[in-house]
């Protein structure tokens, strides 16, 4: 890959027998926006401290902007970072934080003055060098801390879940900020979280970890659209498994019996099993349309029953029961009529159906 800045090699770390992270191989690309993303415990935290120096890898090597940096202290790397509790100094008004990394920067007054006015610009926060970190909300010094990695000019910012102790409504306009900051600076931002919609909403690309395990690494529309694995497929968004057999593929389409579901046609896809063999079909339940009249194709259709259904403003949530199956189907339909119409009420007969080219067919896991 061309312009790669960070190079992670068969890296290792255990903390006695417990393997923290498992032969990790990934490269990022300059100016990329790039997220560790998994569930809590899954060693994206302690991968991020590894390129910060942190911690030192077991095994393995880590290469940042070709130089090895496997065993050079903190200070002596070309990234800064981000915590998720800001680390405000709160003795120090806002421009002696930002500047508290400058202090042997060799800098005039003037000139560490002029990078502090250019900081506060950035971060939308000018004017705001004398206030006290006490007099600043939650999102202000979030972006103080931004600027007081930044001012360094580091080669990579390393951010660990920054967002993590902002409210809801916050939190979505500081990645819009974010987002835009990165944009801006144009310095590769490596980026750790457990919340899916955050990392699909920021990143060029994605690593998603379990166990120590880096399971894929794609764009957000790939991972989204057409995950490799079950465990990608169910953690990243709302996903509806069915196990099914592979009966026939030609013509770029696929053909399948699944035993929930019946007659399937999957198009546009590279079958993972062979003809005779079992795969998981998965479905966004966004992918799902509902229809109050038998359709007349019995392919890609199957009957059901409404269950509950929750209105949440810009869509709606419904559960369908169908036959041979324990779990309800979870439908998504966006409300473009503004309320949640009565006749999807609780026990009516519908039938679900979906496009050849909604399905994603998986490996089955085990």
């Amino acid at each position: 890959m061309s312009d790669v800045i960070i190079s992670i090699k068969n890296v290792v770390k255990t903390f006695g027998k417990v393997v923290a992270v498992s032969n990790a191989n990934l490269d990022v690309v300059k100016g990329e926006f790039f997220s560790l993303l998994g569930p809590s415990g899954c060693g994206k935290t302690t991968l991020l401290r590894m390129l910060a120096g942190f911690e030192l890898p077991t095994e393995g090597s880590i290469e940042i902007d070709g130089q090895d940096v496997t065993l050079v202290p903190p200070n002596h790397r070309p990234v800064n970072m981000v915590f998720q509790n800001y680390a405000i100094f709160p003795h120090l008004n806002v421009a002696s934080n930002i500047a508290f990394g400058m202090r042997k920067s060799g800098l005039s007054k003037q000139e560490l003055a002029q990078r502090i006015d250019q900081m506060l610009e950035l971060i939308k926060l000018p004017g705001y060098g004398e206030r006290g970190a006490s007099e600043l909300s939650g999102g202000q010094r979030q972006r103080v801390a931004l600027a007081r990695a930044l001012i360094k000019q580091p080669k990579v910012l390393l951010l660990d879940e920054p967002l993590g102790a902002l409210d809801k409504k916050l939190r979505e306009q500081m990645q819009i900020e974010l987002r835009l900051l990165q944009q801006h600076v144009g310095i590769t931002f490596v980026f750790v979280t457990h919340d899916q919609e955050e990392a699909l909403t920021l990143s060029d690309r994605i690593a998603v970890m379990d166990q120590g395990d880096i399971i894929e690494v794609s764009t957000p529309t790939l991972l989204y659209e057409q995950p490799k694995s079950q465990f990608v497929a169910d953690f990243i968004g709302t996903m509806n498994f069915f196990d099914c057999t592979l009966t026939d593929y030609s013509d770029d389409v696929a053909s399948g019996q699944c035993a929930e579901l019946g007659e399937i046609r999957v198009k546009g896809q590279q079958p993972v099993v062979q003809p005779g063999e079992t795969f998981a079909l998965a479905i966004r339940p966004e992918k799902f349309s509902i229809s109050f009249a038998d359709p007349a194709s019995s392919v890609n259709t199957v009957e059901g029953r409404m269950g509950p259904s929750a209105y949440l403003g810009d869509r709606s949530h419904f559960y369908i029961h169908i036959k041979g199956r324990d779990n309800p189907i979870s439908v998504a339909l966006q409300n473009l009529s503004g309320v949640l119409d009565q006749k999807y009420s609780t026990d009516k007969t519908v039938w679900l159906s979906w496009s050849d080219d909604a399905a994603v067919m998986i490996r089955a896991e085990k």
